[in-house]
């Protein structure tokens, strides 16, 4: 993460206004502008790993990785700047988080392309935090507004689930193929053999379909599920829960968390979402090493 993205220079351009703010960043962090810009004080969450392992590096225990931010994330902070992500219900579920926890009377700045649909902020805040629009640039757009009310927040209600083949699949807003098998998926389950078993692992696992659907006919498989999503490594541990599937679920940038050694690696990675997709910059790198023995 050394240049800015878009959404990073138009915050560049007001940078003078946060100097004396006390900032909580969040939303799609996909550079360290919350390490570098000068404030009075930063926090950053994430629901990234790899987002959390670089801004942890320059940031340290101010960086946070969880499905759901807590009141101690967001402690002292006076001022959200929120990058919008790709997709609606994810905004939703991390936005109606993190006011829920922080104190009327804050300011909140959301930032977005404008491709990703950031004007939607404007709607889905509008009992919140009514949002002005206050900049355009780099076909971005910079959203303004003060925290009038707490929504409540219940992460329970943002759940869903579908079946496939008699297999209940847990989702959660922001998991790959949260709505339905994809075909990718599809055609990589076609080709399963009778005789595959041992330790498998399961890269960027999503809500965990691959792995139940591979277990469930070859009982001997050990499954190990990884993600750099915490939405989806919640998601796959309530799949494996509900079909009866015994595994490890961890949060994982490719390889870089894997331990051990395994008969087989399965993967079908979510790089075909309509957006470019940015897995992190050492992604590349993990990859080509592989997992640790």
């Amino acid at each position: 993460m050394s240049a800015f993205t878009p959404a990073s220079e138009v915050l560049l351009r007001h940078s003078d206004d946060f100097e004396q703010s006390r900032i909580l960043f969040a939303g799609d962090l996909q550079d360290d502008l919350p390490a570098r810009l000068d404030t009075a004080a930063s926090r950053a969450h994430t629901q990234q790993f790899h987002h959390w392992q670089v801004l942890s590096r320059q940031m340290g225990d101010n960086a946070r990785f969880s499905l759901v931010a807590t009141a101690n994330d967001v402690a002292d902070c006076d001022t959200l700047i929120y990058y919008w992500p790709k997709n609606k219900p994810e905004a939703q579920f991390q936005l109606m988080n993190l006011l829920s926890l922080l104190p009327v009377g804050t300011d909140i700045f959301v930032v977005g392309e404008n491709r990703s649909g950031v004007r939607s902020a404007e709607q889905m805040l509008a009992d919140y935090a009514p949002l002005n629009k206050v900049d355009s640039a780099r076909r971005c757009g910079l959203y303004f507004g003060r925290l009038e009310k707490q929504p409540v927040f219940d992460a329970d209600k943002f759940w869903g689930e579908y079946s496939v083949d008699g297999l209940t699949i847990k989702t959660l807003p922001g998991v790959f193929s949260r709505d339905g098998l994809d075909v990718g998926s599809q055609l990589l389950l076609s080709t399963l053999t009778p005789h595959t078993k041992g330790k498998v692992l399961d890269v960027g696992c999503g809500a965990g379909v691959l792995s139940v659907a591979f277990a469930r006919p070859f009982t001997e498989n050990s499954s190990h599920l990884c993600d750099v999503s915490a939405p989806a490594v919640e998601a796959s541990r309530a799949t494996l829960a509900a079909n009866g599937v015994e595994g490890e679920v961890f949060a994982s940038n490719v390889f870089s968390e894997v331990k051990g050694r395994f008969d087989m690696i399965i993967s079908n990675p979510p790089f075909h979402d309509g957006m470019p997709n940015q897995p992190g910059c050492g992604a590349n790198a993990d990859s080509r090493r592989g997992a640790s023995s």
